[in-house]
């Protein structure tokens, strides 16, 4: 059974009161006061975080009909607009839920988003060059501004169980046949260190090569 018709289509602009963030979407209603704010991911956490009351909902323009809608809300949520810093919109408008994600979507939304993205990215090169653009505008002002949080564990202490656990984990890892370091041993001869295969020893051994590494050098150069 084919879906009824709303009576309203319209963009909608909510935005936090308190932070100045706001978000862009498209709604479908018969009645102009549902109290609909929106259901992006970030405008959800920020009304649970600073309430209803803090966040105003402003129509920006009227469609005939859901078809129209959804090519407005392309046309104004597009790249530029989710690149804005005071813009939580994730994606793009007017695609549903597996619209083109911006790279702050892929940072944040984990392995699916990143997933989408690669293959949106991988078929319009000119949405790469715009992303790659934002992405290092954000990079330099993390740099600038000493903010730079792409790093999960940043001015984070890890405890000693977490500590010990990875700890563990790193040892199965690396144990025997994993280890990239596996089968191989340091030789030296006359101040120059070399990496073998221990199976290759006997041959290097014949040329004055002995076991070992001589890091007086190593050590000279820090001084």
């Amino acid at each position: 059974m084919a879906r009824k018709e709303k009576k309203f289509h319209f963009i909608y602009k909510t935005t936090n009161l308190l932070s100045g963030k706001y978000y862009i979407g498209m709604h479908s209603t018969d009645n102009l006061e549902d109290g609909y704010m929106g259901s992006g991911k970030r405008l959800r956490y920020s009304i649970n975080k600073y309430g209803k009351e803090n966040h105003i909902r402003e129509i920006l323009e009227y469609c005939d009909n859901r078809e129209e809608l959804a090519k407005r809300e392309s046309e104004i949520v597009n790249l530029n607009e989710i690149a804005k810093e005071e813009c939580i919109n994730l994606k793009v408008g007017g695609e549903g839920g597996l619209g083109f994600y911006s790279l702050e979507a892929c940072t944040k939304g984990g392995l699916m988003a990143g997933k989408i993205q690669k293959e949106k990215i991988e078929s319009n090169p000119e949405y790469k060059e715009i992303l790659k653009e934002q992405w290092a505008k954000k990079v330099k002002l993390a740099h600038e501004t000493g903010k730079i949080k792409y790093n999960g564990m940043l001015g984070k202490e890890m405890t000693e169980s977490a500590k010990r656990m990875m700890g563990d984990k790193n040892k199965i890892k690396q144990k025997g046949e994993l280890n990239s370091q596996h089968g191989t041993c340091w030789i030296t001869k006359d101040g120059e260190n070399k990496k073998i295969k221990k199976d290759e020893l006997p041959n290097w051994n014949k040329d004055g090569w002995i076991n070992g590494r001589d890091r007086s050098k190593e050590i000279w150069k820090r001084l």
